[in-house]
């Protein structure tokens, strides 16, 4: 069967504008071999988000954004992107703007849930999320540091416009005067310094000699302390003891009147003896003294003594 010129220019030219549908949607970022499903997410702004922008799941890339539309009465942008997989997700799912570097522009994130929700099906709309970029985060930021760097160089001006007002002409003399007080006070420290250099150069010997009398004296105690600690104290404590026992051993004999210094002290016949002799005795030197010659005869003829006579005493 022959085919006409006017049938085979016709089959070429719907070839051609199918391969044209193809070719454009293609460049739009749909692919018509591939079976898409279709969704769309509402933002108050995308943050720079474009048409082609890849559109992920997990971090794999499943889709483009198709493209984004401003309502005209409100403002609200809604985005329209495909997705060309089965995986299913639910409908209650997060269509998250995220940033992909410093460089790389906003890329679009479905962050599935599966909290019970239906699942969601081609031309559904998710919830929509923005997420803030690296700028955006550190220009946040940044913002309440600039407010306390600006209250911060206010407080600074109103410190220095208090100062230039407290430093008056009188205020700036004696604040000079004061330095000069202060360089003076220097310099006299120096100069004692100075002296106190030369005192020591001056007599670096005496000092030499003096730390070396110390550093002897040291070794003098050190040697002296380990003497004294190999000294038996113990024992000492103990012989001590032992004597101060046999002292009241003996001292409670002498107080019981054992031995002869016990009956001497606890005696009282004894004393009183004692006491009686010491008087006779000294009525017997009395007497001697005052009649010598009862006592002692002297003759150059051998005459005889005479016999003693007793004699009252007259003294009272």
């Amino acid at each position: 069967m022959k085919l006409s010129r006017e049938v085979k220019t016709g089959i070429l030219a719907i070839v051609f504008c199918l391969l044209a549908i193809f070719g454009i949607n293609y460049l739009k970022g749909s692919n018509l071999l591939e079976n898409e499903r279709v969704f769309y997410a509402q933002y108050p702004h995308v943050g720079g988000l474009a048409a082609s922008a890849p559109v992920s799941i997990n971090g794999l890339n499943v889709g483009k954004v198709m493209e984004i539309d401003l309502a005209q009465d409100t403002g609200i942008l809604t985005v329209k992107f495909s997705i060309a997989t089965d995986f299913e997700f639910s409908g209650g799912s997060l269509a998250k703007i995220y940033s992909g570097g410093l460089i790389g522009g906003r890329s679009l994130a479905i962050i599935p849930s599966y909290n019970g929700a239906p699942v969601a099906k081609n031309g559904d709309t998710l919830v929509g999320e923005l997420e803030e970029g690296m700028l955006d985060a550190v220009s946040a930021r940044l913002v309440p540091i600039e407010e306390k760097v600006n209250l911060t160089l206010q407080e600074l001006d109103s410190l220095l416009i208090g100062f230039n007002n407290v430093m008056d002409k009188d205020s700036q003399n004696a604040l000079k005067q004061a330095i000069q007080n202060i360089n003076s006070t220097v310099s006299s420290f120096r100069s004692a310094s100075a002296n106190l250099n030369g005192l020591i150069a001056d007599n670096k010997e005496k000092l030499d000699r003096t730390f070396t009398n110390l550093d002897k004296t040291t070794e003098n105690f050190a040697i002296l302390s380990d003497s004294l600690a190999k000294i038996e104290v113990n024992a000492m404590v103990r012989e001590l003891e032992s004597t101060v026992s046999k002292v009241n051993g003996i001292m409670t004999s002498i107080e019981n009147g054992e031995g002869s210094v016990g009956k001497l002290l606890n005696d009282n016949e004894l004393y009183d003896n004692l006491a009686g002799a010491s008087g006779q005795l000294e009525q017997l030197l009395e007497d001697m003294k005052l009649n010598p010659k009862r006592y002692v005869h002297f003759s150059l003829f051998g005459k005889r003594n005479k016999e003693y006579e007793a004699q009252e005493d007259n003294q009272d």
